[in-house]
């Protein structure tokens, strides 16, 4: 008897041993808060002010004079282009110069003498006119006397000798007046050839004017020529590397030697939907002034946060019509210099406030080909399989649009070894750890879920 009960007690404890345990999962509450709805936009770095400087000659350089990345100033020497050329060309042309210039003296001192002698003629000239009038006035009086000796050398009155010698002076001083008549036209003539010569010499001037100034822009240019031997900074900000090799030959306007950029401010662009722009302005509308004093945060690709904040700097005039999105510049300080042109970064803005946004933590929730479940443990500790709509991302944290209640639990550990309707022993924890504290939520620029890290604390992104 004492066999049969000690048989049957071991059947009852092997009954009791084979009993399953039940299924251990981690839940957490859904958090129901209030958080900052962030806004992050894939950008690229861009120059305040960039400058590609380009060899402005075709000649072999010489030599680098600056260190590469380091900060140069406006008219900081860069490079050198070999001058010699260039100076044959510029002691060329002062020597040009200077011939023009002693045929421009040559043709002024000709005017000078050639209006000498058109002065000298018109004298002449004068002269001659004063010898016609005297001939013409000792002529008249000759002419008188034979006009009165003629009656009274009939009469006897005045002897024939003296009428004869009257008609002789006469005939004499009417030669004496074609003779200075002709001197006249003589020196007229001498006059007009006298001014046709200063008219000459007046144009030689202007030719030898015209050559000295030819001269002169052909030096200029020879001087700028040589100048450019010298490659200095157009700006002030960051140079570059050099591109080409010292002893290399340079093309005029062609090749980039080095590029120099302004970088403290520095711009960001990044694409703006036509939505987000006006939820920008709406937000402008009702807690800043301007979309302009919006401030903006930089996400650098390590996760960490740029330390200076930025502002939205410019709008592009167009939406492009493949995109349906705006071309927006930032602008950021950057006195480390730690931002260089070409980097990606995101640009983060928290136009608004989400009241009361319901969040889990990310590894409660599982994808299933797009299709985003959770699993909720209830009262009865019965495991549901529901399906959620997620939001935006914060930190370790994700927002639930649909599908949850505030207080629910729901499984973050232990989910994959469990079903539906499945009764399950649920161990709390916290949702995120307690240092983490409040973290403000991205939103991309289409709306749709973007990961981000802590604007306080530099966390980086899932």
């Amino acid at each position: 008897m004492a066999i049969m009960v000690l048989i049957g007690g071991c059947k009852e404890s092997a009954k009791v041993t084979a009993a399953p345990e039940l299924p251990e999962v981690q839940v957490t509450q859904v958090v129901q808060k209030d958080v900052p709805i962030y806004s992050e936009y894939v950008g690229t770095t861009v120059g305040y002010v960039t400058a590609q400087v380009r060899a402005r000659i075709t000649g072999y350089l010489m030599s680098q004079n600056y260190t590469e990345g380091s900060f140069v100033k406006t008219g900081d020497l860069l490079f050198r282009i070999d001058p010699r050329p260039y100076q044959a060309v510029v002691d060329q042309d002062e020597a040009n110069l200077g011939q023009a210039q002693a045929r421009l003296e040559e043709s002024r001192a000709q005017l000078a003498q050639a209006n000498a002698q058109v002065e000298q003629a018109k004298a002449q000239v004068a002269q001659a006119m004063a010898a016609v009038t005297q001939a013409e006035a000792n002529q008249r009086r000759t002419e008188l006397d034979v006009n009165r000796y003629t009656p009274l050398v009939k009469d006897g009155s005045v002897s024939q000798q003296e009428f004869d010698n009257a008609v002789q002076n006469n005939l004499a001083n009417q030669a004496a007046v074609a003779s200075a008549r002709a001197n006249v036209d003589v020196a007229r003539a001498n006059l007009l050839r006298m001014q046709a010569n200063a008219k000459q010499a007046q144009a030689n001037i202007t030719t030898a004017e015209a050559n000295v100034a030819a001269a002169k822009a052909a030096l200029y240019n020879a001087r700028l020529n040589a100048r450019w031997t010298l490659v200095t900074s157009p700006i002030d900000g960051l140079a570059g590397l050099r591109n080409i090799d010292l002893g290399e030959v340079v093309s005029q306007d062609q090749t980039v030697l080095t590029t120099v950029s302004t970088i403290d401010p520095i711009y960001v662009d990044f694409q703006l939907s036509e939505d987000a722009y006006l939820r920008y302005h709406t937000a402008a509308a009702g807690t800043y002034q301007r979309v302009e004093d919006i401030p903006l945060e930089l996400i650098l690709t390590d996760g960490t946060i740029f330390p200076h904040r930025g502002r939205f700097n410019a709008l592009d005039l167009n939406v492009g019509l493949t995109t349906g999105t705006f071309r927006v510049r930032s602008e950021f300080p950057n006195p480390e210099a730690l931002l260089r042109p070409g980097q990606f970064a995101k640009v983060r803005a928290a136009p608004r406030l989400r009241t009361g946004a319901l969040l889990v933590p990310q590894r409660a929730v599982q994808d299933l080909q797009g299709t985003f479940l959770v699993g909720v443990v209830g009262p009865d500790n019965t495991v549901e399989i529901r399906p959620v709509k997620v939001g935006p991302r914060v930190g370790s944290l994700w927002v639930i649009n649909e599908g949850l209640k505030p207080g629910e639990r729901v499984i973050v550990a232990g989910l994959q070894n469990v079903r539906a309707g499945a009764v399950v022993k649920a161990s709390p924890v916290d949702a995120e750890p307690a240092a983490a504290g409040a973290q403000p939520v991205a939103e991309s620029a289409k709306g749709t879920p973007a990961q981000t890290g802590d604007s306080s604390q530099g966390h980086p992104s899932n």
